[in-house]
């Protein structure tokens, strides 16, 4: 499936009412596609936990209108739950997706954790501008050094010398 609209369009002949009125749903699980242009932006939202984060958002129900203006109640689960099978076949879970994604050096870093050299870890230094502003640069010990770089401690220490 391509395009929200066609999944509104299926959902609204399945479950009643028009597609506008179920658009909302399929427009947010397909949201993602604005940061990752291809079906990889599905690992975002298209999985069991993704159709009940659509339930919390949307609530338990839709109401849509039927042919002969009366109103009904749609779960929301099913539309989410159909959205998803429409476009995988099934649903997934969250667990799925992410068994299947490759293992990233970046991914095991955690905040202040680095694995190799500490010559080499990203630190935060500081830019000192022609105007006098000091502003926080992201690099290693040796890119700091090379452009002159002022460490924490230096700045800190430019700081109580000047109260």
């Amino acid at each position: 499936m391509s395009h929200p609209w066609e999944h509104a369009k299926i959902t609204a002949r399945k479950f009643g009412g028009q597609p506008e009125e179920h658009l909302p749903v399929h427009n947010w699980f397909d949201r993602s596609k604005a940061g990752l242009a291809n079906h990889r932006h599905r690992a975002a939202l298209h999985h069991s936990e993704g159709v009940f984060w659509a339930e919390e958002h949307f609530g338990e129900t839709i109401t849509v209108t039927r042919d002969d203006g009366s109103k009904k109640e749609v779960p929301t689960r099913r539309i989410a739950e159909d959205h998803v099978a429409q476009d995988l076949g099934h649903i997934p879970s969250l667990k799925d997706w992410l068994e299947s994604l490759e293992s990233q050096r970046w991914m095991r870093a955690s905040a202040g954790h680095y694995e190799g050299d500490a010559e080499e870890r990203p630190e935060t230094f500081f830019a000192e501008k022609e105007n006098g502003d000091i502003v926080p640069v992201k690099c290693t010990r040796s890119e700091a050094r090379a452009e002159g770089f002022l460490s924490p401690d230096e700045v800190a220490g430019r700081y109580n010398s000047a109260r």
